[in-house]
């Protein structure tokens, strides 16, 4: 199927390209998204007319765009989750989740603006891609952990502290030192 696009569509064609699309594509989410048209005379006819409109109105979005990249750039969110000892979550974090985590933090995204090859399931910093417009990108930090803590730690935050089970490995060897002097008669 023959389309136009009304805006840059990546691994697809800048805005005004006509463009070959599989049926479904292009009247699924293509079409009823706004992001294009279907290329006949005179579809293209208008388009032309309106050529000038829809070029403003991009260059609009994209200055809107690169402002909240200012502000999204580099910005951490933590998303407490349970996991096991392996560090393998027992659900998953997707962009539903990253959006409603930076919604939280005060920074409004949308599910869709954010770029996940596949949902994170392991615990630790994670870098993710966030699409604010066709032509803008960036990238942000997600903290996936178990505790507030170890999401200090793993950010670098706090340091380690030790935990009972090192205490109880310190205590042990004095008991044997303890035992074997009693049976010594030293003590």
């Amino acid at each position: 199927m023959q389309i136009i696009l009304l805006e840059r569509i990546s691994k697809l064609g800048q805005m005004g390209d006509v463009v070959a699309v599989k049926p479904g594509y292009a009247r699924n989410f293509l079409i009823p998204q706004g992001k294009a048209l279907r290329a006949t005379k005179a579809a293209i006819a208008d388009f032309e007319k309106r050529r000038s409109q829809l070029e403003a109105r991009n260059l609009e979005r994209k200055q809107d765009a690169q402002e909240m990249a200012a502000k999204v750039d580099g910005k951490s969110v933590v998303i407490l989750r349970q996991a096991s000892e392996t560090s393998q979550l027992y659900g998953s974090v997707n962009a539903r989740d990253i959006a409603s985590a930076f919604s939280e933090a005060g920074i409004s995204l949308d599910r869709q603006q954010i770029r996940l090859d596949e949902p994170l399931k392991t615990l630790g910093l994670h870098k993710v891609t966030v699409a604010l417009h066709p032509e803008v990108e960036v990238s942000v930090n997600v903290n996936v952990a178990r505790s507030k803590e170890e999401a200090d730690i793993q950010a670098g935050v706090a340091a380690p502290t030790p935990s009972f089970e090192d205490e109880a490995v310190e205590d042990d060897d004095d008991s044997e030192l303890n035992i074997e002097a009693l049976i010594d008669g030293s003590l």
